[in-house]
């Protein structure tokens, strides 16, 4: 799965979010706050365009201190929710 195109993390008066930028992102209309560990997944799944949950989980594995099985369940229930609001497709 990839990011859609037209949606950007930002900094907004010290909260990541999500907002839709440009046409892709017409019928959005809101932003989606990101605690830290959702936004560093963020931005690596823009580096990588297209991403899993488990190169996510791996990731997360080499950043913080949690176990595989800790972080593949944290990832999927962030991926669930970037779904939700259909951010990544």
């Amino acid at each position: 799965m990839k990011i859609k195109s037209g949606f950007v993390l930002r900094d907004v008066c010290g909260e990541q979010v999500i907002m839709g930028e440009g046409l892709g992102a017409l019928d959005f209309g809101r932003l989606l706050c990101l605690n830290e560990t959702a936004a560093f997944l963020w931005m690596f799944a823009m580096e990588q365009g297209e991403f899993s949950v488990d190169s996510l989980s791996e990731k997360l594995c080499g950043e913080y201190d949690v176990s595989k099985e800790q972080a593949l369940a944290d990832v999927a229930q962030i991926v669930d929710e970037w779904k939700k609001v259909n951010v990544v497709e």
